[in-house]
């Protein structure tokens, strides 16, 4: 009697096990056959390469995991320009890509709106080599002292006057998987058409240091610069007096001419006699 109910309850897991199993198998065959072919790179296609059939193809993947903007059709794929590095095997997707009918390079890596700026740099003011394409940066600003016409100076200040500004490329390259420093002498920096104004003033009026900031802080600083009296904890100076403007010395006033009162005409007297000779003419008394 108990060997029999050890059978049937053997009996029973061995079904309910077979069942399982064939639950399982049909449930994965028909994820397999919901799945979606995809287009995937064959190679790791970095930032500004054109595509072609030969560094793409379709694999399955399964439906409930299709990533947005997914391709799935070759054609459609035909000499696009790559924004942003794909890896192999990654899904190539509409947002890695630059606008249909770009050409290849840097511009087709500019985003719309925006325009690209290089700036020349050093090993300090690059900060050593560490911004990279990728990177944001921030634009730092030293003006020195300076004197107008009339006199009064500007202080020296140091001020930033641009935040998080993506790197685009470094010399003459846009490779954003390079995470080693590279010392070169000119930044490609990408930029809103108002910020190419002010960096092309900044530059030209001071020396420009580029800081580099956390890629995910969008935070801005909002300070209000530097000075050589902020720096060194000393009381605000005084703005210069205004030099007076210079005038010309006025001529002095030439001096009254005085002129002479007219002598009064003398009249003859009553008793006298007006002798006239040729031009000269006198009195003479009557005796």
């Amino acid at each position: 009697m108990r060997n029999s109910k050890a059978l049937l309850i053997v009996g029973a897991a061995l079904f309910l096990a077979l069942a399982a199993v064939l639950v399982a198998a049909k449930w994965m065959s028909e994820q397999g056959a919901a799945g979606t072919r995809i287009a995937v790179a064959t190679i790791d296609l970095n930032q500004g390469t054109r595509l072609a059939a030969a560094n793409l193809q379709l694999v399955d993947w399964p439906a409930a995991s299709v990533p947005e903007g997914a391709i799935t059709d070759l054609k459609v794929l035909e000499n696009r320009v790559v924004r942003a590095n794909i890896g192999k095997g990654e899904p190539v997707v509409e947002t890695k890509l630059a606008p249909a009918g770009t050409m290849g390079g840097l511009s087709a890596v500019v985003a719309a709106g925006k325009r690209a700026m290089t700036v020349r740099v050093n090993d300090v003011v690059g900060v050593a080599g560490f911004a990279l394409p990728g990177n944001y940066v921030d634009i730092l600003v030293n003006l020195e002292s300076t004197g107008n016409d009339l006199g009064a100076r500007s202080p020296s200040i140091s001020k930033i006057v641009l935040e998080r500004i993506l790197v685009l490329a470094v010399a003459q390259e846009s490779n954003r998987d390079d995470t080693k420093p590279r010392v070169v002498n000119a930044v490609t920096l990408e930029l809103a058409p108002d910020q190419v104004e002010k960096l092309d003033l900044a530059r030209s009026i001071g020396s420009l240091s580029l800081v580099l900031r956390n890629q995910v802080d969008p935070q801005p600083a909002n300070t209000a610069g530097a000075t050589r009296e902020s720096v060194l904890g000393l009381p605000p100076a005084a703005p210069a007096p205004l030099a007076a403007p210079r005038l010309e010395a006025a001529a002095p006033a030439p001096a009254p001419v005085r002129m002479a009162a007219p002598a009064p005409a003398r009249t003859p007297r009553a008793d006298a006699v007006l002798v006239i000779r040729g031009l000269d003419a006198s009195s003479q008394a009557l005796n």
